[in-house]
């Protein structure tokens, strides 16, 4: 890959429910088998929005609503840059949450926990540059 090629499109999601934050372990590269926000590649012609419901649908079986933008972050890994803009989310009925598609486990940690993952590189200065770790 050549350093001017055009980062792929992606999206992650950021859900804090009961002062806890849903995470996925990922199935696939990149990041593979490390916790994660639920989110994936923006398909051809799909919005941010519509990219970041459906790959919350796919992931962890909820219906979620996309909200606020809260930031870009690039990424680098295997050869490929990847562009991620994070938004939060609103969902209902996450008892009924469960893994799907990309995601191997899936759960809702607190503050404290975040500390005891193997998480994605980046993502608690990600949340941290954010103020998304203040619950």
């Amino acid at each position: 890959m050549t350093p001017t090629a055009a980062p792929v499109c992606c999206v992650g999601a950021v859900l804090v429910a009961d002062e806890k934050l849903l995470l996925i372990r990922r199935k696939n590269p990149p990041a593979q088998n490390l916790w994660s926000l639920p989110g994936g590649r923006v398909e051809p012609g799909e919005s941010w929005q519509a990219a970041v419901e459906r790959e919350v649908r796919e992931e962890t079986a909820l219906e979620a609503s996309c909200g606020e933008f809260i930031g870009w972050v690039e990424r680098e890994a295997e050869n490929r840059r990847y562009l991620i803009a994070d938004f939060e989310i609103e969902a209902l009925n996450l008892e009924k949450a469960r893994p799907g598609d990309d995601a191997t486990e899936l759960i809702f940690v607190s503050r404290s926990q975040l500390n005891d993952l193997d998480l994605s590189p980046g993502l608690i200065e990600f949340l941290s540059h954010h103020k998304l770790l203040e619950f």
